[in-house]
């Protein structure tokens, strides 16, 4: 038999409530520049505007079932997801081989990336100092939700 993944259904952790993306309907609209923005050398081509861009809708797919995490740590730094940035997690979305998700470990809550190869379930952090999570065919991987998205501030 070969180890579980489940949605966990209910939160085995006691977690602040936490609002879905949804309760917060202010929109946040920005400009955002059609000229594209190399990382090399400036462009002496003139930017105009494309449109607005609301953070909201760019990071956010389904908004009741969408929350935001606050990432400890530097498991996740080789995904470019560092100590101190906004994960944004998705409960809607069925995890798969390869998605980040936001899972349930011994009541904690870690953030990997899942690999099911061969009826084989791991967890693997994007960061060579931390050794894959494996699970036996009798163990449960509850995972919380899907990870779309990373909002990182830089330090000015």
């Amino acid at each position: 038999m070969n180890p579980i993944i489940r949605l966990a259904s209910r939160t085995p952790v006691s977690l602040p409530d936490l609002p879905p993306a949804a309760t917060d309907p202010e929109l946040c609209l920005l400009p955002l520049l059609q000229h594209r923005i190399p990382a090399g050398f400036p462009s002496p081509a003139d930017e105009y505007l494309e449109s607005a861009l609301d953070l909201n809708n760019y990071l956010v797919r389904n908004k009741t079932a969408t929350f935001f995490f606050r990432v400890i740590g530097d498991s996740m730094t080789g995904a470019n997801i560092h100590d101190g940035d906004l994960l944004v997690v998705d409960r809607s979305i069925e995890p798969r081989h390869g998605h980040i998700v936001l899972a349930v470990i011994n009541n904690e809550y870690t953030v990997k990336r899942l690999y099911r190869h061969h009826g084989v379930i791991e967890l693997h952090a994007e960061n060579p100092a931390y050794p894959p999570i494996r699970f036996s065919e009798h163990e449960e991987l509850q995972v919380w939700g899907v990870g779309t998205g990373a909002v990182a501030r830089f330090a000015v």
